[in-house]
């Protein structure tokens, strides 16, 4: 299963990153679709800031209050990950890292991705052990 994984994320993925920046090199010109790469860049870079030190600021207000600041670390693995998709070179990685970084699209991302390990837990497929 790993391995799959493995295949999937260091080849498959890039060769679609690649055909997308040849085929949008194509119609707006390559130097164009340079400009464009690096401008998602800077501007995925400076949103992945925002939103992590506003996630960061909401764990430490909730862990100031008593609260378990559950699903706000749940924001900040999909901030992290959104912004490592940004500075990734590539048109898809590029719109996968924006869903993930725009505050509305990550709540609905973070409840699909809740409801996902809710039904992993209920079939036994992973299994979480508590300690005292």
């Amino acid at each position: 299963m790993l391995f799959r994984i493995l295949i999937v994320l260091f080849i498959v993925v890039p060769a679609i990153e690649i055909w997308g920046l040849i085929a949008v090199g194509k119609v707006i010109g390559g130097w164009s679709t340079v400009a464009l790469v690096i401008l998602t860049g800077i501007v995925g870079a400076w949103l992945a800031k925002q939103q992590g030190l506003q996630v960061f600021r909401l764990v430490q207000l909730q862990l100031s209050r008593g609260q378990m600041p559950t699903e706000t670390l749940m924001d900040g693995v999909l901030v992290l990950i959104g912004g490592i998709m940004l500075l990734a070179p590539g048109f898809f990685s590029d719109v996968f890292g924006l869903i993930l970084l725009i505050p509305y699209t990550r709540m609905i991302i973070r409840h699909l991705l809740k409801l996902w390990l809710w039904r992993l837990i209920s079939s036994g497929r992973i299994q979480l052990f508590f300690r005292r």
